[in-house]
């Protein structure tokens, strides 16, 4: 097992902790990273504690009809924006039993970026209680460093939010 890994796991087993005190469940609402943050979750044993559901909305279209993303604001700010990343975050709670979402949208790259929104690009909304944050990065590397990186920061966000 990797550094990297063990890191992982241990975010995740903090987050739990977490999650369990409070008695809340975990949504996720996943484009670039397609479903990595769901599985780094469900690793953990007894994860159905606090881990309800995670939704793989690769396509816009996917955004539209599992999470209620309006299609209007899609094409107004594209998929990767703070507007959409809301909207994905606020959709995860809305279609699952969770109190708690994570939503990332982004550009892993290699291809995909453009001047406005290089490779690398990734918004990450994170929603607990009455609360909605959301962020955006600039990660450097190649496609599995983006959506490592995706993974790592969205989950130690959620950790200091819950």
């Amino acid at each position: 097992m990797s550094e990297q890994e063990t890191s992982i796991e241990e975010l995740v087993q903090q987050l739990a902790a977490k999650l369990t005190e409070k008695g809340w469940m975990l949504a996720t609402a996943e484009s670039c990273t397609g479903g990595m943050i769901a599985a780094a979750c469900t690793d953990l044993a007894g994860s159905s504690q606090w881990f309800d559901r995670g939704f793989v909305t690769y396509s816009n279209e996917a955004k539209t009809e599992m999470l209620g993303v309006p299609a209007e604001l899609i094409a107004k700010h594209g998929a990767v924006s703070e507007e959409v990343v809301r909207a994905m975050a606020e959709g995860a709670i809305r279609h699952s039993r969770a109190q708690v979402s994570i939503a990332v949208t982004g550009i892993a790259g290699p291809g995909g970026g453009s001047v406005e929104k290089p490779v690398g690009t990734v918004w990450v909304g994170w929603c607990a209680g009455n609360s909605l944050r959301t962020q955006q990065l600039h990660l450097k590397g190649p496609r599995n460093i983006v959506r490592h990186s995706t993974l790592e920061i969205a989950i130690i966000n959620l950790i200091n939010q819950v």
